[in-house]
């Protein structure tokens, strides 16, 4: 397979747009996909940079400092969709499941490191 670069982190944040505001005032990001999954995520970034933000669980047990509660929720990369078709493929040939989603702009398909973590291969290309 050939992967284009990261297409985005997911992060879990206590208040979204104040991480929009704070993503688009500091960083110089905008908002990108909007109006799309009834803004969940919600989507900033600049060029193909992005970074979906994703409300923490309300149940998370949140400390002042509160970074070892919010987490990364995946990590996804870009592909086009030969290779995108290609992942599926060579991710069924070395036995690593994974799951499709229809994102209605993207299509993606989930899976696992060793370690746990969750990956994402998406393309833009439908």
């Amino acid at each position: 397979m050939q992967l284009e670069g990261i297409d985005h982190v997911a992060l879990g944040v206590r208040d979204i747009e104040r991480s929009v505001k704070w993503y688009i005032e500091v960083l110089g990001f905008e908002r990108l996909h909007d109006g799309v999954w009834n803004g969940v995520p919600t989507f900033v970034g600049k060029g193909n940079t992005g970074i979906a933000l994703f409300p923490a669980r309300p149940d998370a047990k949140l400390r002042s400092s509160g970074h070892r509660d919010l987490r990364m929720l995946h990590l996804a990369f870009r592909a086009d969709r030969q290779n995108f078709l290609a992942a599926q493929r060579e991710l069924e040939k070395c036995g690593i499941k994974f799951e499709f989603q229809d994102h209605e702009i993207s299509h993606s398909i989930y899976f696992r490191d060793p370690d746990g973590h969750q990956l994402e291969i998406t393309t833009y290309e439908l």
